[in-house]
C-alpha cells in the first residue's frame, strides 16, 4: 500500500515533468519563421504562467502557516 509521501513523490514528479515539457513547448512558439506574435502576446503568456505559479506556491506556503491570509478583521 502506498503511503502519503510515496503518492506525493510519484504525482509531483509526473506533474512537474509534464509542466516542464509543456513550458518547453511554449518556448517553441518563439520561432518567428513559424509563428507571428507581438510582445503584448508574450507578456500575456508569461503573466498568466507567473500568476498560476504564484497561486500554486501560495497554496503550499498558506498550508504551512495554517491559511492565515484567508480572513482578517
Amino acid at each position: 500500500m502506498e503511503n502519503k509521501r510515496d503518492r506525493f513523490v510519484r504525482l509531483a514528479e509526473r506533474r512537474v515533468n509534464k509542466a516542464l515539457k509543456d513550458i518547453r513547448l511554449i518556448g517553441n512558439l518563439s520561432n518567428r519563421a513559424a509563428y507571428s506574435y507581438t510582445q503584448e502576446d508574450v507578456k500575456k503568456i508569461f503573466r498568466a504562467l507567473q500568476r498560476e505559479i504564484e497561486a500554486a506556491h501560495s497554496r503550499f506556503t498558506d498550508a504551512e502557516r495554517g491559511a492565515e491570509g484567508d480572513f482578517k478583521l
